[in-house]
């Protein structure tokens, strides 16, 4: 008799377990065909980010978004296995005909970049379908964090592009003038001791080191544990950022033309800077957290009211006489 519940709970126990992995199978198997269809569905606009990427300096940082957008996904691994699969249809479905109207409308009106747009809403209605609000809660930063990947829009970067050539040159100008150089400035040209011209061009206006410092800033952000207020700060903070250390650029860059060789600025201007920038720009967000951490007492979170509660019994408590 004994020996007969035993088997009967162990082949329970093996059922569910047989159960369990074959939904696991399931929702595998589920994933991998909605991969291929998404994939096979905007392979011209997958295939026509990539080339722009490639072609274009100003965006090439945007191929990184996927690979650090899969790597916090991979990172949040054991959080994602506590969340509750409960697919969510209307969710999804909705956001998957707003990926469609966006694309087609892109299409018509020849603009990719709505396409493109409507892959990162694609990707966001796949998770809602598969998985559930839920577990789009937990990685919705990530997905707005892919949006990073697509080029801006060709209004908005033309929009922006002669302000902040503008600001780089008269910036760099002012720079100059505070260290005692003769300098003058014709347009978007810094002239040096009235005949070495330093010509500040579109591919100098900063949207280059921008973009690279946005994506840099948010990932930085995400991986950071301080309040979403001081993450909000450090994601807005990138843009002075990027536009500060484009005018040092170009102020090392005049410098170097000045005192040294005008071969070596140039080369300086083209092939060195970004990679002195970067770093540079880290140790400013690092600092700005250090400042901030200084200046706004954040407040304690629930978990911490907890140990802080904890703590005051406990020294009542003690304090107590025998």
């Amino acid at each position: 008799m004994v020996n007969d519940r035993v088997r009967r709970r162990h082949a329970l126990h093996m059922s569910g377990i047989d159960k369990a992995r074959d939904n696991r199978l399931g929702l595998i198997s589920a994933v991998l065909a909605l991969l291929v269809i998404t994939v096979w569905s905007y392979w011209p606009t997958i295939a026509g980010l990539f080339n722009f990427w490639q072609d274009n300096d100003d965006y090439s940082a945007g191929q990184l978004v996927p690979l650090i957008a899969a790597y916090l996904v991979w990172r949040e691994r054991k959080a994602l296995r506590q969340c509750l699969l409960v697919p969510c249809w209307w969710g999804g479905i909705t956001l998957l005909i707003l990926a469609e109207t966006t694309r087609i409308y892109g299409f018509l009106s020849v603009r990719p970049s709505l396409g493109r747009y409507a892959l990162v809403l694609t990707a966001a209605g796949l998770v809602l379908i598969v998985a559930g609000w839920q577990v789009f809660r937990r990685i919705s930063w990530i997905l707005l964090f892919l949006s990073l990947m697509v080029p801006l829009p060709g209004v908005i970067r033309n929009t922006i592009s002669l302000p902040l050539q503008r600001i780089a040159t008269t910036g760099s100008v002012f720079l100059l003038e505070v260290f005692g150089a003769r300098v003058s400035q014709q347009g978007n040209i810094v002239v040096l001791n009235e005949n070495t011209r330093l010509a500040v061009a579109e591919a100098c206006s900063g949207l280059r080191l921008l973009t690279a410092f946005i994506i840099v800033a948010a990932f930085f952000a995400y991986m950071v544990k301080r309040s979403r207020g001081k993450k909000a700060i450090l994601v807005l903070s990138s843009i002075p950022v990027g536009v500060i250390c484009n005018i040092v650029r170009i102020f090392v860059t005049a410098m170097l033309m000045l005192y040294v060789s005008t071969e070596l600025g140039e080369k300086f201007l083209h092939d060195f800077a970004g990679l002195v920038m970067m770093p540079a720009a880290v140790l400013l967000m690092f600092g700005e957290l250090w400042l901030m951490d200084r200046l706004v007492v954040s407040e304690p979170g629930p978990q911490q009211k907890q140990e802080i509660v904890r703590a005051k019994s406990t020294q009542l408590s003690s304090a107590r006489p025998s």
